[in-house]
C-alpha cells in the first residue's frame, strides 16, 4: 500500500495511506504489472546466459531449418517463377554477375570464403560489442536479430526455393564445386547436412543488415560507420556472384529485419540505439557519475 500527498487549506501537507484498488486482487494485479514493466525494461546481460540462449537458439534454428521438406519441384517452381519475373522487371542480373566474377578466380574464391565465415563471425561481433559496450540496448538489439531468425524459418517452410545455382535450364555456376572451396553447407559433401531449398528469405541479408544497422546507429568513428553501410553491400554482391541467392530472397531477409525491428520497438517502446546505453536501474543506483558516458575512441561508440 503506498502514501497519497494531499494539502489543507491551510497549507499544510500530509501523506496518507493511498487505498489498494479492489483489495487482494488488486495488489497481484500490480505486482503481476509490476513483474512484466520489469521484463520490458532492458537490464544488464548474464554472459552464461547469453551464451546458452544463443547456442540453444542457433541449434534450434538449424534444425527447424533442415528439418523442413525439401520439396524439390516445387522449390526448382518458385526458382523458375522468380528468374522470370526478375526478366520481366530487366533486373534479372544474377547470371551476368555469377558469370563476371567467376572469370576472376582469387575473387571469386574470397566471395566463397567471405560467404562461408563473416555471416557468422560478424554478427557474433556485433553481439559481443553490443553486450560490452551497450549493454542497455543488447536485449532489444538480439530481440531484433532473433525475431527476423524465428520468421525467416517460416519463410522457408511456405515458399521453397531453389538457389540459382541449382536450376535446371540457366547455367550458374557453383563456385564452391567449381573451385574446390568450403564455403556452403549446400555444396560438395556438406550437401546432405543442409536443406538445400531454403534460400528464401536469405538470412545472409538478414544478419548482415542487422548488424550494419546497429554498427552504422551506435559507433562513433566514421570509418565504422561507413563499414557498417558497406557490409550488407557486399553481402548482396557475394549472394549473387556465388549464385546461392537471387536479389529477392535479399528482399525477403529486409523484410524480416523489418518485422524483427517492429517487434523490438513494440516490447522495449524504443529502437535499441534509443534505449540508455547503461541499464537505467543500473544508472540510478550508480549516480550521477555512471551516467555520463565515457568518450571512448574508435568504433566504442
Amino acid at each position: 500500500m503506498g502514501e497519497t500527498t494531499v494539502k489543507s487549506k491551510d497549507g499544510r501537507t500530509a501523506h496518507v495511506p493511498s487505498p489498494t484498488p479492489d483489495g487482494p486482487s488488486g495488489a497481484r494485479r500490480a505486482r503481476f504489472l509490476g513483474y512484466f514493466q520489469g521484463l520490458r525494461s532492458p537490464r544488464r546481460p548474464r554472459i552464461w546466459f547469453e551464451i546458452l540462449l544463443i547456442a540453444i537458439s542457433y541449434w534450434t534454428y538449424s534444425l527447424i531449418r533442415n528439418a523442413v521438406p525439401e520439396q524439390k519441384a516445387q522449390a526448382l517452381r518458385n526458382a523458375n517463377w522468380i528468374w522470370e519475373f526478375e526478366k520481366s522487371l530487366g533486373l534479372a542480373f544474377e547470371y551476368s554477375v555469377n558469370h563476371a566474377v567467376n572469370s576472376v578466380t582469387w575473387l571469386i574464391v574470397t566471395m566463397n570464403y567471405y560467404y562461408a565465415t563473416l555471416h557468422f563471425v560478424v554478427t557474433i561481433g556485433v553481439l559481443v560489442w553490443l553486450y560490452r559496450w551497450h549493454p542497455g540496448r543488447y536485449a532489444a538489439g538480439r530481440l531484433v536479430l532473433f525475431a527476423t531468425t524465428a520468421v525467416a524459418l517460416v519463410g522457408y517452410y511456405l515458399y521453397p526455393l531453389a538457389p540459382p545455382r541449382l536450376m535446371d535450364g540457366v547455367d550458374f555456376i557453383d563456385t564452391v564445386l567449381v573451385h574446390e572451396t568450403w564455403g556452403s553447407m549446400a555444396s560438395g559433401d556438406l550437401k546432405n547436412m543442409s536443406n538445400q531449398y531454403a534460400a528464401m528469405p536469405s538470412m545472409h541479408i538478414g544478419w548482415s543488415l542487422w548488424s550494419g544497422v546497429i554498427v552504422f546507429a551506435l559507433a562513433k568513428a566514421p570509418w565504422a560507420k561507413i563499414l557498417g553501410l558497406l557490409y550488407p553491400v557486399a553481402t548482396l554482391v557475394v549472394i549473387v556472384a556465388t549464385a546461392n541467392h537471387f536479389w529477392l530472397d535479399a528482399v525477403g531477409g529486409i523484410l524480416c529485419l523489418g518485422f524483427g525491428f517492429g517487434l523490438s520497438y513494440a516490447w522495449y517502446r524504443a529502437l535499441p540505439h534509443r534505449l540508455p546505453k547503461v541499464p537505467e536501474r543500473e544508472s540510478v543506483r550508480s549516480g550521477p557519475a555512471r551516467e555520463r558516458e565515457p568518450e571512448h575512441a574508435g568504433a566504442h561508440g
